[in-house]
C-alpha cells in the first residue's frame, strides 16, 4: 500500500472512531436520561467509548505518527458532523422567553 493510501485510510478510520464515539455519547445520553441508574450508563458508556476509541488510534498509527494525527483529525471532524447531525430541530440557539424582555 502506498503511503498516500495508508494516510487516507488513517483518516477515514478516524472518522469512523469518531463517529462511533460521539454518537455512542449522544445514544448514551438518551438512553440515561430515562434509566433508573444513569450513573452506570455515563460509567459503562465512557469506558467502552474509550476503550474502543483508544485501541482504534492504537491500531490505525501502527507506530506511525502521520497516521495517528490523521487519524485524530479524522476524529474531531466526526465530532463536528455528530453535533450537526443531532442538533435539536428547533434551532436549540433561542433565550428563554424570560430572558428575552430582561434585555
Amino acid at each position: 500500500m502506498t503511503d498516500a493510501a495508508a494516510l487516507i485510510l488513517a483518516w477515514v478510520a478516524g472518522l469512523g472512531l469518531g463517529a462511533l464515539f460521539f454518537g455512542g455519547l449522544w445514544w448514551t445520553l438518551r438512553k440515561a436520561v430515562a434509566a433508573g441508574t444513569p450513573a452506570v450508563w455515563f460509567v459503562l458508556s465512557l469506558l467502552v467509548r474509550m476503550s474502543l476509541a483508544l485501541s482504534g488510534f492504537y491500531l490505525v498509527s501502527g507506530g506511525d505518527w502521520q497516521r495517528l494525527l490523521l487519524c485524530l483529525l479524522g476524529f474531531v471532524m466526526s465530532r463536528a458532523v455528530v453535533t450537526w447531525l443531532t442538533r435539536p430541530s428547533d434551532g436549540g440557539n433561542r433565550p428563554a422567553a424570560e430572558a428575552r424582555h430582561a434585555a
